[in-house]
């Protein structure tokens, strides 16, 4: 179901660098992100933790993680494909870094978030066709 997921997690000068970085491996657990440093506005230190994860069992470990987050959430999120998938078949979703802390999954539009980028897998790669096997994929889980 996903070809692949591209990932991105920004640290402040205020957060606990190690510890965001263990949220990510809790919402993907075989990422090996790439670390680079930016400025901010203020010309203050952003870490930026980024990848790519591509292999079908990567994929699938964390598809496993979608029974952690609640159905509240994974109702809007059905109702939302509109907004959050693009003619290319990408979902689009962010978990708020303070809900992973909580060992729980929590879908967020903005803040501080982990953003994610993931490529579904569908012939013809069209937002209809992707939208649609998202629903039948969230019908395991709501």
């Amino acid at each position: 179901m996903i070809h692949n997921i591209r990932y991105r997690l920004f640290v402040y000068k205020d957060e606990d660098e190690e510890k965001l970085l263990q949220n990510l491996k809790n919402i993907l657990p075989t990422a090996k992100p790439k670390r680079e440093i930016a400025k901010g506005i203020f010309k203050d230190e952003i870490v930026i933790f980024s990848g790519k994860i591509e292999k079908k069992n990567e994929t699938e470990k964390f598809i496993k993680n979608f029974s952690s987050i609640n159905k509240e959430d994974l109702y809007k999120l059905s109702s939302d494909f509109e907004r959050k998938v693009d003619k290319n078949g990408n979902l689009f979703l962010r978990f708020s870094k303070y809900s992973v802390c909580e060992d729980t999954l929590e879908i967020c539009d903005s803040g501080d978030s982990i953003h994610l980028q993931i490529k579904i897998s569908t012939y013809p790669a069209k937002k209809k066709v992707a939208i649609n096997l998202l629903n039948e994929f969230l019908k395991d889980y709501l």
